[in-house]
């Protein structure tokens, strides 16, 4: 069954997408089947995959509110392995309709569900708030990958965050574990990056990982082109920076097996 991995942060801008299409872009090409769930209604992981979000008849908020299976809307990427249950700009509106609907915090619990042995791995790429679409995307996970920009206020938010996955562990019985901090735009000649990256660490012992995302034209560009970096530029600064945080990942797997 598949290892659900929600990549969350409430703040915009650290760098989520990009995270979440990337990593699972490396796991597909290190043979892994990988399922990325675009939770944001302004669907830039769909679009940076190649897809309109508009010319698509159907999307994530058709399965969600209207219970569409999610093999009807999950679509396969030019990468082998890869498949995509894209957004649309309707999904804003799943946050209102799923008020009154029962169960309504596990709606995506039970979508992916039905898929969950097609795959290795499911990667949420969340909005950036603590919505209920958010909400959705943490209890569905297995465990969260938070993305921090090395940069002023990068702690900022972080003690709501965790609030909040306590939360759902106290309250909806879910065992939901942080993979890890994963800092992101750093630049290691850069006291203020160092300094960020050296706080986190010690906030977080043990819980962020050795792979740091530098900043990089390279990851700026490849969703333009509708492409991961792995398919734009697999050898640049970012590229190789994915592919270290995507053998961590499977390396860390191992060792909790």
């Amino acid at each position: 069954m598949a290892k659900i991995i929600s990549v969350v942060n409430q703040k915009g801008g650290t760098g989520k997408t990009t995270t979440a299409t990337n990593l699972a872009a490396f796991l597909a090409a290190m043979g892994k089947y990988v399922l990325l769930v675009d939770l944001d209604p302004q669907a830039n992981a769909t679009s940076g995959l190649g897809f309109e979000p508009e010319a698509l008849e159907k999307n994530l908020y058709h399965a969600l509110v209207d219970s569409l299976y999610p093999e009807d809307i999950i679509r396969k990427t030019n990468l082998f392995g890869y498949d995509l249950a894209p957004s649309g700009g309707d999904l804003a509106g799943a946050a209102i309709d799923l008020v009154n609907m029962e169960e309504r915090e596990f709606k995506l619990y039970n979508l992916l569900h039905r898929v969950r042995t097609n795959y290795d791995y499911i990667i949420i790429d969340c909005p950036p708030s603590l919505g209920l679409l958010t909400i959705n995307g943490l209890t569905a996970a297995d465990e969260i990958i938070v993305p921090v920009q090395c940069e002023y206020y990068a702690l900022e938010g972080l003690g709501q965050l965790l609030k909040t996955v306590n939360l759902i562990q106290d309250n909806l019985g879910r065992d939901l574990r942080i993979k890890g901090a994963l800092l992101t735009m750093y630049d290691k000649r850069n006291k203020l990056s160092r300094q960020v990256a050296k706080e986190i660490r010690l906030h977080f012992p043990g819980y962020v990982f050795e792979a740091a995302i530098p900043r990089c034209i390279r990851l700026a560009e490849a969703p333009s082109f509708g492409k991961t970096i792995f398919q734009y530029e697999p050898n640049s600064l970012g590229g190789s920076a994915y592919r270290q945080l995507a053998e961590e990942l499977i390396r860390l797997d191992k060792e909790t097996i």
